[in-house]
């Protein structure tokens, strides 16, 4: 089976995780700390996402995320945290500091690879959008305003949620997502989601 992603997996404690995503498609490397991290990606920056501890010895996961934020070669790295804190302010800092998501310990599998896969789809979505020169949108074109309930669904979608989870998230049945996300596009006057996407952060609709 091969790679659906690269994970550099950084926490003193790893084995829980780097046995589990081997099994879901995923290569996986190992740093201990923070300080051995940053030696691998010096040398192999191609990583999808790093998996990134704060508790650690040596360089700990705030000063991690810093350097890496810093570093030109390293700083467009994906970025999910991993403590035992579960204080908000501590979450609102890790991501003001430049993390892309946090997730507390301990935590189901099945929500880490769902944080996962939504943080590989948005990255992928935004690859796309900055190789596909035909999206050339005018935002001052005259475009219909979307509802309250289609931006929602747009909010979602930029977040890199599927049509299930949309639906589960807003309490409404698969078909009315697909039929919202139907009328979105012929008001943004948009083809796919990735170009519903754009025009929503041009617009600043999704903020």
């Amino acid at each position: 089976m091969s790679s659906i992603g690269n994970i550099l997996i950084v926490d003193d404690n790893p084995k829980y995780i780097a046995d589990a995503l081997p099994m879901y498609g995923y290569d996986v490397e190992i740093a201990t700390n923070g300080l051995q991290a940053l030696k691998i990606l010096q040398k192999n920056n191609n990583f999808d996402i790093v998996l990134l501890d704060v508790m650690m010895p040596v360089m700990d996961g705030w000063q991690t995320l810093k350097a890496i934020r810093n570093d030109n070669k390293l700083k467009h790295l994906s970025i999910i945290m991993l403590t035992a804190v579960n204080e908000e302010s501590k979450q609102v800092s890790g991501l003001r500091a430049g993390a892309d998501d946090y997730i507390t310990k301990p935590f189901i599998l099945p929500n880490l690879l769902a944080r996962i896969e939504a943080l590989l789809r948005r990255t992928k979505w935004q690859q796309e959008a900055s190789q596909n020169t035909e999206i050339n949108i005018d935002v001052a074109q005259d475009i219909e305003p979307l509802t309250e309930r289609e931006k929602e669904v747009l909010k979602l979608v930029a977040k890199g949620a599927k049509n299930d989870t949309i639906a589960k998230e807003l309490f409404v049945k698969e078909y009315t997502v697909k039929a919202h996300l139907n009328n979105i596009f012929k008001k943004l006057k948009v083809k796919n989601r990735t170009q519903a996407v754009l025009v929503a952060m041009q617009m600043k609709i999704t903020d």
